[in-house]
């Protein structure tokens, strides 16, 4: 039996709920039942006939504020194949958020086993400055790189590259910033479709600014705005200019680059007309007072449930005119091979499971199958024609990654907020001290001179 055959048989006997990932956005309970003190492993089936590796040589310590395996009787595909093919376990040592990376330079100083850790924006590049971390070219043979598996993921893969060595793996793309809109409320104001105008090509920043200013201007007694949501990180991303990039092995400060800069006089000119809603409801607003929502998709099912009369639409942020692609901000699904762990081929082989669950098409079109019960299959496709390499260039921006002085969480301040911040958000909140694109990028671009510095 060829080794597709028998993973997926493996994962057919257990009884597994597929899912093209793993839970990896689901954050662990921080109740009493399952505080940092608590370790949980998830057990590996010893008597497995699937077993191919020797006991013990696949058990992996993996630290995180997320379980992968967070239900019961809700295994992943991914963990069902490293436990029921490869014999592998995971054992949880959960850690809260704030604390995630203090707790990991404990443990390594510590010399205690941990062996993986979650990837997000970051984690990247600061985390291998600050030596938490080890590459995992010498384990590409485990992780199935060899076997073609990775090919449509290996720009992606080349994206994160630092200095001739890849600590970043991704095994999918996920959640892409996309625009929510009803159809409805398009029609209704005389306003083409964007999905349409995307599928012609035609959809790029100046179509999206017209259509905002003619919902503007629409006679009502409500008050109209353009967008809401989270949409100045992506919004910077669809200019295709990230604000730190890596050439070769340096990293490049691109703040004044002119698209940066439009991409800014945009938002401005959007947030000083109270056209950008501030409210974050989580879901497309149902008084048809907002004509574009910016999230995920992970809030699509919502805004499906609560406003189902509106036949809404989603299509990626437009392009910068000067681009010929859609370049968009997601997330990187990916795990970190923690430095001194000496399980770095249990760790490629997880990841090789992760892989196969999210491309194999046995498994993704079980992945479909769920998605289609709080989506449409229009919706469906143009979200993964969004997450398609080929179609859509997926961004980076190493800054986001290089400690709080570039990115501060939960900081509202602008003097002690990171510089990545405010370039995202300071001209939509109005409050900023600076009064144009100009004063703001000669603050910001000191401050991210001097943190690259650090890495070049």
């Amino acid at each position: 039996m060829s080794d597709m055959k028998r993973i997926f048989a493996a994962v057919l006997a257990v009884g597994t709920v597929f899912s093209a990932a793993s839970c990896s956005k689901k954050k662990n309970d921080t109740s009493s039942d399952s505080s940092p003190e608590s370790v949980v492993s998830t057990g590996k089936k010893e008597s497995s006939s699937h077993t191919v590796t020797e006991s013990g040589s696949m058990d992996i310590v993996w630290l995180s504020d997320f379980d992968l395996n967070p239900e019961e009787g809700a295994k992943s595909t991914a963990l069902s194949i490293f436990e029921d093919v490869y014999g592998g376990s995971i054992t949880f040592v959960p850690v809260f958020p704030e604390e995630k990376f203090t707790k990991l330079d404990q443990m390594i100083q510590a010399g205690e086993e941990v062996d993986m850790f979650p990837y997000d924006m970051s984690v990247f590049p600061e985390g291998v400055i600050k030596d938490r971390f080890q590459p995992l070219d010498s384990y590409f043979k485990d992780m199935g790189v060899d076997d073609g598996m990775w090919e449509d993921m290996s720009p992606v893969i080349d994206m994160f590259a630092y200095k001739g060595k890849h600590y970043v793996v991704p095994f999918s793309v996920s959640e892409p910033q996309i625009l929510t809109y009803s159809r409805k409320l398009m029609k209704d104001s005389g306003i083409d479709d964007p999905y349409t105008l995307y599928k012609d090509g035609k959809w790029d920043w100046n179509v999206f600014h017209n259509m905002i200013n003619t919902f503007a201007l629409k006679e009502s007694s409500l008050h109209h705005f353009g967008i809401s949501g989270f949409y100045g990180r992506a919004m910077l991303a669809s200019s295709g200019t990230p604000v730190v990039s890596l050439e070769g092995d340096s990293f490049k400060n691109n703040i004044a680059d002119p698209k940066i800069a439009r991409a800014e006089v945009i938002m401005q000119d959007i947030q000083s007309r109270w056209l950008y809603n501030k409210s974050l409801k989580g879901s497309f607003q149902t008084d048809y007072s907002t004509l574009f929502y910016a999230s995920s998709d992970s809030t699509l099912a919502t805004s499906n449930r609560i406003f189902s009369e509106a036949d809404l639409m989603i299509v990626p942020f437009p392009r910068c005119p000067e681009t010929d692609k859609y370049h968009v901000a997601c997330d990187y699904d990916a795990r970190m091979l923690v430095k001194n762990s000496s399980k770095g081929r249990a760790v490629a082989t997880y990841l090789k499971c992760e892989r196969i669950a999210a491309s194999d098409e046995k498994f993704t079109a079980k992945a479909k199958e769920q998605a289609l019960k709080t989506m449409t299959e229009e919706q469906y496709n143009a979200l993964q024609e969004y997450k398609n390499i080929a179609k859509s260039q997926p961004v980076f921006d190493f800054g986001y990654g290089m400690g709080e002085t570039m990115l501060k969480d939960g900081d509202c301040n602008f003097d002690t907020r990171g510089a990545m911040d405010n370039i995202s958000t300071a001209f939509l909140e109005g409050s900023s001290p600076v009064g144009s694109w100009e004063e703001l990028r000669d603050r910001m671009s000191p401050i991210i001179d001097e943190e690259i510095k650090k890495y070049n």
